[in-house]
């Protein structure tokens, strides 16, 4: 057995993995970046190593580092993770190479399955069904689009070396073809280095269903059965659940049995996802699911499959990794209850998902279900890597029940002043369609206007906050601790300010039965209500400094400053560009709400600035 093991990742999936390898009493080793150095995997980790500057091209993507880290603190494995190097077979042969244990499928089957069209060929082969399309070497335009023409519209086009939803482009005409594929190329070119493509039919109400399969060094491999991962925004996922809904049990045999032969056709070993593609417009049927990819490392998704199997999969990897054999048969594995994961982002559904990046200053996930996360309250939220926080986790006896419980936990979500995409799961879960199981991939797509909360306080928020206000501030209550309940009428008038509204809200009202938590602080109230965070700033006590009212610009995320273009006192035009934001490698321009004077001005170029801070006022012309 592996005594020692360096983890080559970070945040939520590195702390996972420190987890099942304590309990193995196995040691753990962590490697970081300069934005990692006090990282809650670093600070789990037996030991740590720095491996470079806080860019991942500089640090987590240099093989050398990690591999060098390895012998550097006498591990005898690596563990890739997911994401960074876990699927790169040049990496893995060079752990191999440098006399070390890898954590993963042979080189060989990395390299097989690497290419989308190699590995359809593959699987065609080995008898696996694949979805109509054209995967050959003439990459011309003029006989991808006679193919396409063959193939019939609406096609797909696809990066043969993408991922992450990358490289891809539905386009349903022949003369929308040629600008699409050019578009798709560039994409592949810039994020894969590879501008080859493949065709597919697209699917008429397609659903994502993926089997999760792993072998062993003996010859053996077995599946752990389904999971449905339809529920996407931009093909990343953002749900998944345990079993498949609407899968009966001749569909799930047929589809499990080519998934193992799949495996075996490239000598599968550890764990591994083979992804379908399912045609659902009459339910689930095995002559209607195509083989997509397969992805050669531990999935995201992979707690909904050990929810239901009772398998640790992170320690069959460790296991198997040995030269153990694969610790149950096919026979002993079976499906126990429901189990759904939603994945919680650091995102703005109500500025168009925008990155949200900076400190947690408040962070509570509570106590339900099981929460999968590489941050704590005090930690930040970096603009270097996935902005993923924590993976929501559920079982239940059934898949109401297990909706019921994951939808509790989004909507009890506390967190400020990163914002979140909690109020969205919870919506999402929350959606006729999706309990009743009507899926398919465009579900997010076709319903974004009924997922996305508004961001506005509602009438009870703003009394909230002034109750919060009342408390934190009555004699009997000096020492409010932070989210506490509200249970007990206030006194207090007090004037508030929200989204470039301003109201005077008697406090009083007794709360003893609502859902809303929340803090106070000299200068804001924050209310915690269905997942979401409503910031109150607050009129200072004798000061007699008015609010911002309507003209308030607001900063939408946590970023830098680059450009002011105007001036305290200036005329402006509504619309006119006020300065420039940047934050997550994307410029954000902040406009005036309408034609009047700047009369504060608060922001400077280079300055850093967290969000909802007010950066400027703009005064209404007079009429």
């Amino acid at each position: 057995m592996i005594t020692k093991l360096l983890i080559a990742n970070r945040g939520e999936i590195a702390c996972r993995i420190i987890r099942t390898a304590r309990e193995m009493g196995i040691l753990t080793v962590a490697v970081y970046s300069d934005a990692d150095a006090k990282a809650l995997h670093v600070r789990s980790a037996d030991e740590a190593v720095h491996i470079g500057p806080s860019p991942a091209a500089e640090s987590y993507l240099v093989g050398e580092k990690i591999i060098a880290a390895a012998k550097q603190t006498g591990a005898e494995a690596i563990h890739p993770g997911y994401g960074f190097l876990s699927e790169n077979a040049a990496f893995a042969q060079a752990v191999i190479d440098a006399d070390l244990i890898w954590v993963g499928p042979k080189p060989s089957s990395i390299d097989a399955m690497g290419l989308k069209d190699a590995a359809k060929r593959l699987m065609r082969e080995a008898g696996v069904s694949v979805t109509p399309g054209y995967e050959g070497e003439d990459q011309s335009v003029e006989r991808l689009s006679k193919e396409a023409d063959a193939i019939g519209y609406p096609v797909l086009i696809k990066a043969v070396a993408g991922g992450g939803g990358k490289g891809m482009r539905k386009v349903d005409a022949p003369a929308d073809f040629e600008a699409a594929l050019e578009s798709c190329r560039r994409e592949a070119k810039a994020s894969f280095s590879n501008d080859e493509v493949l065709l597919e039919k697209w699917i008429t109400s397609p659903r994502h269903i993926e089997v999760q399969v792993f072998g062993d060094a003996h010859g053996n491999v077995v599946h752990l059965f389904e999971r449905d991962c339809s529920l996407q925004r931009r093909h990343q996922k953002v749900i998944e659940e345990a079993p498949a809904p609407g899968m009966d049990e001749a569909t799930r045999e047929e589809l499990c049995a080519a998934a193992v032969r799949a495996a075996k056709a490239v000598d599968y070993e550890g764990a591994g996802t083979i992804e379908f593609i399912a045609d659902a417009s009459e339910g689930l049927r095995a002559d209607r699911i195509f083989f997509m990819e397969m992805n050669t490392r531990l999935q995201v998704e992979h707690p909904v499959t050990e929810e239901i199997t009772g398998v640790d999969l992170v320690e069959w990897q460790l296991r198997v990794a040995s030269g153990e054999p694969i610790p149950a048969k096919q026979e002993d594995l079976f499906i126990d209850g429901h189990s759904i994961e939603a994945r919680l982002y650091a995102e703005d559904p109500s500025s168009g998902f925008l990155p949200s990046t900076g400190p947690l200053e408040h962070f509570d996930l509570g106590i339900a279900g099981r929460i999968e996360t590489g941050v704590e309250e005090g930690d930040t939220i970096s603009p270097f890597y996935d902005p993923m926080v924590a993976k929501l986790v559920v079982w239940g006896e059934t898949r109401g029940e297990a909706i019921d419980q994951l939808a509790e936990i989004a909507e009890r979500v506390e967190i400020w002043p990163v914002k979140t995409n909690a109020a969205f799961i919870a919506n999402c879960l929350r959606d006729d369609d999706f309990e009743q199981a009507n899926l398919d991939t465009a579900f997010i797509a076709e319903k974004m206007d009924s997922l996305v909360s508004s961001d506005t306080a509602g009438d009870s928020i703003w009394q909230s906050a002034a109750d919060f206000i009342a408390l934190s501030e009555s004699e009997d209550h000096e020492d409010l601790p932070i989210g506490l309940r509200l249970n007990a009428p206030g006194v207090l008038t007090t004037t508030l300010h929200h989204k470039g509204e301003t109201r005077k809200v008697v406090a009083g009202r007794t709360v003893a039965d609502s859902e809303t938590t929340g803090f106070v602080d000299p200068s804001r109230a924050v209310v915690f209500a269905d997942g979401q965070s409503f910031v109150f700033e607050r009129e200072s006590r004798g000061s007699g400094a008015a609010l911002a009212g309507d003209g308030a610009v607001i900063a939408p995320m946590p970023g830098k400053v680059i450009t002011v273009d105007v001036t305290e006192g200036e005329t402006v035009t509504a619309g006119q560009r006020l300065m420039v934001l940047e934050a997550m490698k994307m410029e954000h321009a902040l406009t005036a709400p309408f034609g009047g004077t700047v009369t504060e001005l608060s922001a400077s170029e280079g300055g850093q600035v967290q969000v909802d801070a007010v950066l400027a006022v703009v005064e209404p012309d007079a009429d």
